[in-house]
């Protein structure tokens, strides 16, 4: 188990290693969009992973072209559908319209 922690609503919750981002997030009862059905195709899941990132799987070439063709990237940027958690705790950022703001 880990430690997920989503901001900026600060929710924190529990999730198991191996278990993917995006299914967390909507656990915890954030909104995150899932046009592609998490095949990495619409980037609509775009966020920022502020903490862990050595923890969490690394990019696939399929999730880097996408990350390639949005606005708005940096190297903190992942897409949920695409994460894997690791056994250490992860703080991600929700991001535009997501966030609340």
């Amino acid at each position: 188990m880990s430690l997920l922690t989503i901001m900026p609503s600060g929710k924190t919750i529990e999730v198991e290693a191996g278990s993917n981002l995006l299914a967390g997030i909507l656990a915890a009862g954030e909104k995150m969009p899932t046009q592609c059905g998490g095949e990495a195709k619409c980037g609509a899941c775009h966020l920022f992973v502020i903490e862990g990132r050595k923890s969490i799987t690394r990019m696939t070439p399929v999730e880097n072209a996408k990350l390639d063709t949005i606005i708005g990237v940096s190297s903190k940027s992942r897409l949920a559908c695409q994460v894997q958690m690791g056994t250490e705790p992860v703080t991600v950022e929700l991001l535009g319209a997501l966030s609340g703001f």
